[in-house]
């Protein structure tokens, strides 16, 4: 009988392998160890050893329950994970990296300045900086507005698959903000393919507050988007002479974000 409980039988070694659900998921959700990460099904089955179905399986349950995200191809972290302290560290890696940019930008222009991370299908403003004679939107550090009304917003959703803006506004874009916000999805995908033709660059006159208007363009880190820059203007004023500002400085702190960062006139 002692023969059963020696190095080398069936319970000892059981003990080394992910036995339980809670192990297994546990192994998965330690393979996206960056808030950022994008992973595949083939990935996942390579970083935790799983069985490629016991894998699939457990990813469906945590997509289902808000703690990952899936697009046609890659899994990433959903917003129950990044409520408990991802989001927290990506944000403040993205303030270090954007701050003195970002009050430059706003000194410079005389304008208000954002700096904004995606939340689903929204944006949530990090810091805001103010110009001599910027037009103030009323305290918007710490709050959230729809993703497609905003020029940050859409800037930060053409970075993204197709296939993420059709999961998030999967039932509707009822939450619209002006009779100008975009108001169908088709249109929304429409006006996404501009903002990369542009490179990457996103406009909005009145479709968040009607009497202001913005331009915006995402920040990348090295898996992806991060979050987005966005200069606040009167709705009237040309956004033309903003745009090439806007661009470098998302850039520029994209290049400190990845180690990539180049001096920029």
């Amino acid at each position: 009988m002692t023969t059963l409980l020696s190095d080398s039988s069936p319970a000892t070694v059981q003990t080394s392998l992910p036995l339980s659900m809670v192990e297994r998921m546990t192994l998965i959700m330690e393979a996206f160890d960056r808030p950022l990460s994008r992973l595949t099904l083939d990935e996942v089955t390579q970083h935790t050893g799983l069985p490629r179905s016991t894998a699939h399986r457990i990813l469906d349950q945590l997509v289902r329950c808000g703690w990952l995200i899936h697009t046609k191809t890659h899994y990433s972290l959903g917003s129950r994970a990044l409520t408990l302290g991802g989001r927290e560290r990506a944000q403040h890696e993205l303030r270090s990296a954007a701050s003195d940019i970002a009050q430059a930008l706003a000194f410079r222009t005389g304008t208000y300045v954002h700096i904004a991370t995606l939340a689903g299908a929204e944006v949530f403003y990090l810091e805001m900086f103010g110009g001599r004679n910027g037009e103030r939107v009323a305290s918007p550090v710490g709050r959230r507005a729809p993703a497609h009304c905003t020029a940050v917003g859409k800037a930060v959703l053409a970075a993204l698959t197709p296939e993420y803006v059709d999961t998030q506004y999967a039932n509707s874009l009822a939450n619209v903000r002006t009779m100008h916000s975009i108001r169908d999805v088709n249109r929304l995908h429409q006006e996404l393919a501009r903002v990369r033709g542009r490179n990457g660059l996103a406009l909005e006159r009145g479709e968040c507050f009607p009497d202001l208007a913005c331009v915006g363009a995402a920040i990348r880190g090295d898996d992806g988007p991060v979050g987005g820059i966005s200069i606040v203007t009167r709705r009237e004023n040309p956004l033309e002479p903003l745009a090439p500002m806007v661009l470098r400085a998302a850039h520029t702190i994209s290049g400190r974000l990845t180690g990539t960062a180049r001096k920029t006139s």
